[in-house]
């Protein structure tokens, strides 16, 4: 609390008096500055280093960037295109537009490959394939509230990109059936109809069977 207050000072309010019409956002110590060039771009990170000496700090030496916000417009050539920011990663995408059913280049954020590696790592830790003696119903009280507030945050924006953590939920599942039922022990095409069978007959006991998302199972 005392080191966000501290930025407040340093950072935001600095900001403000000193670049007021370039929008910036802030979470604790990671924050982003839109700048309409990269002329305007260097010169307010030298501003923002200086600043930050005055303060005793500075700015990390690897996260700290100069990006390029390639799209379908802005097509020139640049080392850094993409940026990761509170579990998003920024790049140059390929959209769809429903309303007019079409497809343009944009630059969008998506989950990022770390955030999915965590989730996915939550996942293991919860170790549900060496513990048979839950239901699957004890694994949905478990489980199926973080599963939403993965879909919460990060299904938001190209939500199909956060498939990946499910499909690994999906196949620990898998996992804990051929453990628990003898008659599926070694049989994993056979657990992964089974499986599957459960999320048809019951999508209500995970989020993202209710939202449709019940394949590979194997």
């Amino acid at each position: 609390m005392l080191s966000n207050l501290f930025l407040h000072y340093t950072f935001d309010v600095w900001m403000g008096r000193m670049f007021p019409d370039l929008p910036w956002c802030r979470y604790a110590d990671d924050g982003l500055v839109h700048c309409r060039t990269e002329q305007e771009a260097q010169a307010v990170k030298a501003a923002l280093q200086a600043r930050l000496a005055e303060c005793h700090l500075e700015m990390h030496p690897d996260k700290t960037k100069i990006v390029y916000c390639k799209d379908g417009s802005r097509k020139g050539r640049y080392p850094n295109t993409q940026f990761d920011f509170l579990g998003y990663t920024f790049r140059r995408r390929i959209v769809k537009n429903r309303r007019r059913n079409s497809i343009f280049v944009n630059f969008t954020p998506a989950v990022s490959a770390a955030a999915l590696k965590s989730m996915r790592q939550t996942t293991r830790e919860a170790r549900y394939q060496t513990r048979t003696y839950l239901s699957v119903t004890d694994i949905s009280r478990l489980h199926n509230p973080v599963l939403r507030g993965w879909l919460s945050y990060y299904g938001k924006f190209s939500p199909s990109a956060i498939y990946p953590a499910l499909r690994h939920f999906n196949k620990t599942l898998v996992a804990w059936a051929m453990r628990k039922y003898r008659r599926l022990k070694g049989h994993r095409t056979r657990a992964s109809i089974f499986v599957e069978g459960i999320a048809k007959r019951q999508p209500q006991l995970f989020v993202h069977w209710q939202r449709g998302m019940t394949g590979s199972f194997a």
